[in-house]
C-alpha cells in the first residue's frame, strides 16, 4: 500500500521556531515525493509568509494566511487544503527526528487509522517553568502506560502535538469542531474512534517539545477552558464515560477529592485555592535540586491547582449547581451500571 502524507502545521507568532521545524522535516527519511506541508499562519503579528515562501525546500510547500479564529479552524483549513492519504499534525513547536514521518507511516501501514506520537521534551525541561513540567510529567506517565499496550489508547487521548489520521475519516466525521477553544482534539479523536478508527500509540514516532510558554495566567485560563470545553464535549458524546469531565473526579487522589468538589460548589473559593496552590508548588519546587521529592511534592500541587481551574470551568458550563450536581450525580450512576455489567 503506497500511502502519501500531508504534514499540516498551524502557526502563530513562532517564525524562528517555525523554520526550525521545516528544516527537519527536509531531513526525513521519508522521500520528498512521499509528502508535502501544509503551513497555516493563523494571523501572527509578523505574517509568516514571506519567510516560508521564499525557502527552497525538497517537498511540495503550502502556505495559508488567515485572520486569527484559533487553533482548530487554522488546522482544518490546512487539512482540506492538504492532498494526502495520511494527515500529519505536529505543533510549530516541535522538532522532529529523520524517521518522524517514516514512523507514522510504518503504523498505517499496519493497518492503524489513527496514529498518537510520543511527545519528548527537550533539553532545557528542567529550565522550564512547574505548569510546563506538570504537562511534561503527564506525557511522560501516559508513555509508561501505553508503551506496551499502544492499542489501548483512546480518542480522549489525542493530542495535536503529534498525531496522524486518514484525511477521508477526517472529512467524513467533519473535522475539527472549530466553535471549541480547547480539547479540539479530544473530541476529533472521540469522533474518530466512534467512527471505527483504530488506534495505535507509536512510540518511535517522536517530536521534541520546546514550547515556549512562560505566562502563568495564560495555563490558568486554559486549564478553565479545558473544563468547559469538556463539558460541552461530553454532551456530544454521552455514551462515553471517558469523555465526561466527571470521569476525572474518579481517577484523581481521594484526597483532592473534597477541594475539587469545593471549586464546583464555590468557585471563587476554587480560583482562590488554585491560586494558592500553585504558589505553595513553586515554594517546594524550590529544593528540588536537593532532593526529588521536592518536584514531586510541587508536581503534585501543579496538579491540584490545574484540577481546581478545570472543575469550575465544568461548573461554568453546568449553569449552576443543582445542574453540575446532577451532572455528577448521573456520571456516578452510569459508572455504576456499567461496573455491575
Amino acid at each position: 500500500m503506497s500511502l502519501r502524507l500531508s504534514v499540516v502545521i498551524s502557526t502563530f507568532n513562532r517564525l524562528p521556531l517555525l523554520l526550525e521545524l521545516l528544516d527537519a522535516l527536509g531531513q526525513q527519511t521519508l522521500p520528498a515525493e512521499r509528502f508535502e506541508v501544509v503551513v497555516v499562519d493563523d494571523g501572527s503579528k509578523v505574517p509568516a509568509a514571506p519567510a516560508v515562501e521564499r525557502r527552497k525546500d525538497p517537498f511540495k510547500l503550502t502556505m495559508v494566511t488567515q485572520a486569527n479564529g484559533g487553533a482548530a479552524a487554522a488546522r482544518d483549513a490546512g487539512v482540506r487544503r492538504a492532498t494526502g492519504d495520511v494527515v500529519v499534525i505536529t505543533d510549530d513547536d516541535m522538532l522532529v527526528p529523520p524517521d518522524f514521518l517514516a514512523e507514522h507511516l510504518a503504523a498505517h501501514q499496519a493497518g492503524h487509522t489513527l496514529v498518537l506520537g510520543h511527545m519528548v521534551p527537550d533539553a532545557t525541561v528542567l529550565d522550564k517553568p512547574l505548569f510546563e513540567r506538570f504537562h511534561i510529567d503527564q506525557i511522560t506517565r501516559f508513555v509508561e502506560r501505553y508503551r506496551d499496550r499502544p492499542t489501548e489508547v483512546r480518542g480522549v487521548m489525542v493530542c495535536t502535538g503529534n498525531v496522524s489520521f486518514r484525511r477521508e475519516d477526517y472529512l467524513r466525521i467533519g473535522g475539527f469542531d472549530v466553535t471549541l477553544d480547547r480539547s479540539e482534539d479530544r473530541d476529533l479523536g472521540v469522533r474518530l474512534q466512534e467512527a471505527g478508527a483504530r488506534l495505535y500509540f507509536a512510540d518511535k514516532a517522536r517530536t521534541t517539545n520546546r514550547t515556549d510558554h512562560t505566562d502563568l495566567s495564560v495555563w490558568m485560563r486554559r486549564n478553565f477552558n479545558y473544563g468547559l470545553c469538556d463539558a460541552r464535549i461530553s454532551h456530544k458524546h454521552p455514551q462515553r464515560l471517558d469523555a465526561d469531565p466527571w470521569d476525572f473526579l474518579f481517577l484523581v487522589n481521594p484526597v483532592s477529592r473534597p477541594l475539587l468538589l469545593a471549586a464546583v460548589a464555590v468557585p471563587p473559593l476554587g480560583f482562590a485555592l488554585s491560586r494558592a496552590a500553585y504558589s505553595v508548588a513553586e515554594l517546594v519546587d524550590r529544593g528540588r535540586k536537593v532532593h526529588p521529592l521536592f518536584e514531586r511534592v510541587a508536581l503534585a500541587g501543579a496538579t491540584l491547582s490545574y484540577g481546581l481551574e478545570y472543575f469550575r470551568g465544568v461548573r461554568k458550563a453546568s449553569g449552576s449547581l443543582p445542574r453540575a450536581v446532577q451532572g455528577l450525580g448521573q456520571h456516578a450512576l452510569k459508572r455504576l451500571t456499567r461496573r455491575s455489567r
